[in-house]
């Protein structure tokens, strides 16, 4: 298995085809998958919050959408990808639990779909397919040889985006 590349918890990596990067137990939590095609560069992040300027513990860039993003698409660029070739994948973003109040607050999953949406529209970069919502966790693998990202679920088995 030294083709794969495990990507924590508010964590990110980049490497070449044809490497495989996974990430586990994504709940709230979105994986943004980039692919630059002709370089055959990907990258993953694990991020776990949507916005970095209102936490007071802020120091890890790769936790939030908006720092993370843009650290993941600078290594992706120091590996020789184009920031005008690059394509998104992205996955995750659960309520995990139900709530009784209302407020957005609680629905930690839904604004980092929104903000990694919002990202990566303000960066240009089109998302080619998704998998986010519902209430279920998943594991993800993004193939770096074709860009292929494989969403496995307990009791919705896997997907191929």
């Amino acid at each position: 298995m030294d083709n794969i590349v495990k990507v924590g918890m508010a964590d990110l990596k980049t490497t070449f085809s044809p490497k495989i990067l996974t990430t586990l137990g994504l709940g709230s939590c979105v994986g943004i998958c980039l692919y630059d095609p002709v370089k055959k560069v990907a990258g993953m992040a694990h991020i776990m919050l949507p916005d970095s300027k209102n936490i007071r513990n802020n120091s890890n860039l790769f936790k939030f959408a908006d720092t993370g993003i843009d650290a993941l698409i600078d290594e992706m660029v120091k590996k020789g990808a184009s920031k005008y070739r690059l394509i998104s994948k992205i996955a995750g973003g659960s309520q995990m639990f139900s709530f009784a109040s209302k407020n957005d607050i609680m629905k930690i999953g839904e604004r980092n779909v929104i903000a990694v949406k919002k990202i990566l529209n303000d960066y240009n970069i089109p998302i080619k397919a998704q998998d986010t919502g519902g209430n279920y966790g998943r594991t993800i693998e993004f193939h770096s040889i074709d860009g292929k990202l494989l969403v496995k679920t307990i009791g919705h088995g896997i997907k191929e985006l």
